[in-house]
């Protein structure tokens, strides 16, 4: 009995795990689900958030550098041979002394005298070996920067990297949010037409067999069973491939979303609800003022960037001034005894300044400072051709965007008269009053302004998506 309550526990514990696991990724997404999912797990948008982080790290590795620096070194020499020195023999000579009073004084009676050797000569050395077989040397160094150009302006520099950063996450979650609205759109767009193929067919299967029963009585041509054989075989086709493209729309827009390829994802929006959703057109009238969009964000960052370096070739020419302190102690042996009790050593301390003044660089700081001031004059131009860039973008997806609309309404009530033509045309054919041709060409019109009244749908969505991208606009 025990057993069987464990295996039962066992048995929840994996249901439970198994679902949690499941509930991680949603199987279905409205709109807006799969916006705000893509957000936190579309590959781009994820990496875009590391280069803010990353950012972030260079901006403080920046700041550190004139923060107080210090560093610590343990040097440890052990000759294998030891540096022999030459020095003077005379230097060694005991009865330098001697003989040098023996000249002012006549020392010759005395017989020790008479038994001192000569002196060396001036080209004998003795070789003599200085210092231990080993030595230890171990001291630590705080250094700080108090002055220099170049470190000012890469704390200005590292501030606007960061924003271009954040402006690139700003951006990337525009296109992100942008490529999601498609390829959801896309999807609905192949389900809905699936769904009205399939309906074609159903229909056009139905009128080919009631004609086929009206040509073996002999009350209608073959010519018109064959009509409605080539429409068939027509939407036979085209449903096979959109139900292809289904099933890629599907995949792109896991991808899209930053899931699996393979994921089963249900989309609980109709292409009709977004539609009516996405028709505003308080849109068109808003504020034109461009300066508010990513893009010229962008462009004046990086006009920005080229003036810090403009400055930064500018303080080049300014003195850099660096203090120092440091400490140590050494320690000396014949033999690896630096850590018994009795081992000396010897502390040293200093502080210092350096000072480094440019004064000619052969025109080099010069040239380097108006190839900066070029390329701050052409990032000034490039602002303003962004400006005026970005003027046009918007004057031009609010006149797609209106336009979409117009080829929606217009899309619509073409798609109401080629059903009701569609639907004469069947009653007249079947009454014999009408061709096959007629039908068929009236069946042809109706498919095709089915399919444009969906595509019609899907670009009121796309081009607002569109708009609201270039306005920065996400709501």
């Amino acid at each position: 009995m025990r057993n069987k309550l464990i295996f039962i526990f066992s048995l929840c514990f994996l249901n439970v795990g198994f679902s949690q696991e499941n509930q991680e990724i949603p199987k279905s997404f409205s709109l807006d689900e799969a916006i705000t999912f893509a957000l936190e797990n579309n590959r781009t948008a994820k990496n875009a958030v590391r280069d803010i982080e990353a950012a972030k790290k260079q901006k403080w590795e920046t700041t550190a550098a004139g923060l107080p620096q210090i560093n610590a070194a343990v040097d440890y020499q052990n000759f294998i041979k030891q540096p022999v020195s030459l020095l003077p023999a005379s230097a060694f000579d005991p009865f330098n002394q001697i003989r040098q009073l023996n000249e002012f004084y006549d020392l010759s009676s005395l017989p020790v005298i008479d038994n001192i050797p000569a002196a060396p000569r001036d080209d004998e050395f003795i070789p003599v070996v200085f210092g231990t077989k080993q030595a230890v040397n171990a001291n630590i160094t705080l250094n700080q920067l108090i002055f220099d150009g170049s470190y000012l302006v890469g704390l200005q520099s590292a501030k606007v990297f960061l924003e271009i950063s954040q402006n690139a996450k700003e951006k990337t979650d525009l296109e992100v949010r942008k490529a999601v609205i498609n390829a959801y759109g896309n999807v609905l767009l192949s389900e809905q037409s699936v769904a009205i193929l399939e309906r074609n067919k159903a229909t056009l299967e139905k009128n080919l067999n009631e004609t086929k029963k009206i040509y073996e009585n002999g009350l209608t041509e073959e010519e018109d069973v064959e009509q409605l054989e080539i429409t068939l075989s027509s939407i036979e086709s085209n449903l096979r491939n959109v139900k292809r493209l289904r099933d890629l729309s599907y995949k792109m827009l896991n991808i899209t979303m930053g899931i699996d390829l393979n994921h089963d994802t249900t989309l609980t929006d109709t292409l009709q609800e977004l539609t009516i959703e996405n028709i505003a057109p308080s849109l068109l009238g808003t504020d034109e003022d461009v300066t508010k969009t990513v893009d010229y964000k962008i462009a004046a960052n990086d006009t920005r960037s080229k003036e810090l370096l403009l400055k930064l070739e500018k303080s080049k020419a300014l003195p850099s001034l660096a203090g120092f302190v440091t400490a140590g102690y050494n320690g000396n042996a014949n033999s690896f005894d630096f850590f018994q009790r009795e081992q000396q050593w010897f502390g040293t301390a200093a502080f210092g300044f350096s000072l480094n003044i440019p004064i000619f660089s052969s025109l080099q700081r010069s040239a380097s400072t108006q190839r900066a001031k070029i390329n701050l004059e052409k990032a000034t131009d490039d602002l303003t051709e962004v400006e005026q860039q970005l003027k046009l973008q918007v004057a031009a997806a609010k006149s797609d965007y209106q336009l979409s609309i117009e080829e929606y309404e217009t899309a619509k009530k073409n798609l109401r008269l080629s059903e009701r033509i569609e639907q004469k045309n069947q009653v007249k054919f079947f009454e014999g009053v009408g061709s096959s041709f007629e039908l068929r060409q009236a069946q042809t019109q109706l498919y095709t302004a089915q399919q444009e009244y969906l595509q019609a749908m899907l670009d009121v969505i796309n081009k607002k998506a569109a708009l609201e991208t270039i306005l920065n606009q996400t709501n």
